[in-house]
């Protein structure tokens, strides 16, 4: 089912993290810090809105170096085996990701960024304050826009020069996150 985004008040901060990547190795947030900007993802394997932009996510990230970002898997891969890590290493490599993809294993780090779909961006300032919340561009599945990551690449542009990103945010759309039966967010 499709979701939007919450659309988190601008200025919150980004809240800590300490996952474990696909590959094995522990990102911590503040593993992060010194970046001019943050973006924080949640992405997955099996859903359509993140297939539908995954090489473009990688080609526009690809094109700002002084960008810290990550991926973050949170859905229930006991239910959703497409999301479990082999697979996710098979996305990232087709996708061309070359920033760190991460294991929300508990979910817990998901409702602290009150994520509510995939894929769903958080791009925060130099001082790990929301600057941008939203979409990647205009496209989605079958609506026959091109995907050119123009929303989320203007934002970048802003936040990494020390602006701020003027409103309106047009939410983030996609699927919803898969909680584990008992762990939705209340």
């Amino acid at each position: 089912m499709a979701v939007s985004s919450f659309m988190v008040p601008l200025g919150t901060p980004a809240p800590d993290f300490e996952l474990r990547s696909v590959d094995g190795a522990t990102v911590r947030r503040d593993d992060l810090a010194g970046s001019p900007a943050l973006l924080v993802a949640f992405l997955c394997n099996h859903c359509p809105y993140v297939r539908h932009l995954e090489t473009d996510l990688g080609r526009v990230l690809g094109g700002y170096q002084d960008l810290a970002a990550v991926g973050i898997c949170t859905n229930d891969a006991s239910a959703y085996p497409d999301d479990a890590p082999p697979r996710l290493r098979e996305q990232q490599a087709r996708a061309g990701w070359r920033f760190p993809y991460l294991l929300d294993d508990t979910q817990d780090v998901a409702k602290a960024y009150r994520a509510a779909c995939t894929p769903d961006f958080f791009l925060y300032d130099r001082d790990h304050r929301l600057a941008y919340r939203g979409a990647f561009d205009h496209s989605t599945p079958g609506n026959r826009k091109p995907v050119t990551g123009e929303l989320l690449a203007n934002a970048l542009d802003l936040v990494l020069d020390g602006q701020p990103v003027p409103e309106p945010h047009h939410p983030s759309m996609g699927c919803s996150i898969k909680w584990r039966r008992g762990h939705e967010p209340g």
